[in-house]
């Protein structure tokens, strides 16, 4: 009898995968047929390409000065003009994608393993539980998000690692929100129950069962969230709290170049345009895997 349970169980779960690697091949199918997701991806690879060979891409050393080429116009030599102290915008607007990049992940990263470990507890364990982890989000919550980082920052000094955990402190109750619902919507199911009825523990019911159902949302809201933390920590880096000199950051670039602009537009140009164009690739492509996983729009 134990040998027969332990059958069906395996056999759910492989029939489970393969639905699941259908529904991955079903979605990235629906999500290219769309022009701007395709172009949110775009951006976002090109970001990652940025990110990952800039100091090879990057015709100069970010931080290196040359007095004589101060406020150089965009040329050959310089794509993106030089700043107050001749450094190359084109170098250090580079090595700033892998700063953002980095920066995102591992904030969204920490918010979205938090997140979704509480929200999971909270949805399947006790109302008891579930009352004292949601009520300390709310809280969470009732602060603007800039601010509660700003405070957290305060706390923790200033540089690049405390904007990374800053950030993730503050979308963690996004998270937690979200795979609390799922989990509610999902732990009453019948194949949950029947896994349950023939003895299979929690732990294998939610790593199992839960948790990749569950997923969906919290990839989309993964991918949207990642918009948000580039701008937050662009934010941040303006106000001097993030990323310090001489270290280049897109936000610290405008910091740095706000003086100049009257003389040197390119100063706030190209930091600008980094900024609006990644939170855009991010924003459409998140929008484009909601509605490539919504099942009501699969027709």
């Amino acid at each position: 009898m134990p040998e027969a349970t332990t059958h069906t169980t395996d056999t759910a779960d492989a029939t489970q995968a393969m639905r699941t690697s259908s529904l991955w091949r079903d979605t990235l199918r629906r999500l290219t047929q769309r022009p701007l997701p395709v172009f949110g991806l775009v951006v976002v690879v090109l970001l990652i390409v940025a990110a990952l060979l800039g100091p090879y891409l990057a015709p100069f050393s970010p931080n290196a000065i040359d007095m004589s080429a101060r406020f150089a116009t965009p040329s050959l030599e310089h794509p993106f003009g030089t700043d107050n102290l001749g450094r190359d915008i084109f170098s250090r607007v580079l090595y700033g994608a892998q700063v953002s990049l980095k920066v995102g992940l591992i904030a969204v990263g920490l918010a979205l393993t938090v997140g979704t470990l509480l929200g999971v507890l909270s949805g399947y364990l006790s109302r008891l539980f579930d009352e004292i982890i949601m009520r300390i989000m709310d809280v969470m919550l009732s602060f603007p998000a800039i601010l509660l980082a700003i405070l957290l920052i305060a706390a923790l000094g200033r540089g690049v690692e405390s904007a990374m955990i800053a950030i993730g402190i503050v979308y963690t109750p996004i998270f937690a929100r979200i795979a609390r619902g799922e989990v509610l919507s999902i732990r009453d199911q019948e194949y949950v129950n029947a896994a349950r009825s023939i003895g299979v523990g929690n732990v294998r019911i939610v790593m199992r069962h839960i948790l990749p159902n569950a997923m969906a949302p919290l990839i989309v809201e993964t991918t949207l969230s990642l918009a948000f933390a580039i701008l937050a920590e662009a934010q941040l880096s303006f106000f001097g709290l993030g990323v310090q000199r001489p270290d280049p950051s897109w936000g610290r670039m405008l910091l740095e170049g706000r003086s100049y602009l009257n003389q040197s537009v390119w100063l706030g140009v190209f930091p600008g345009l980094a900024i609006m164009l990644t939170v855009m690739g991010f924003n459409f492509l998140g929008d484009g895997l909601r509605d490539a996983l919504d099942p009501r729009l699969k027709k």
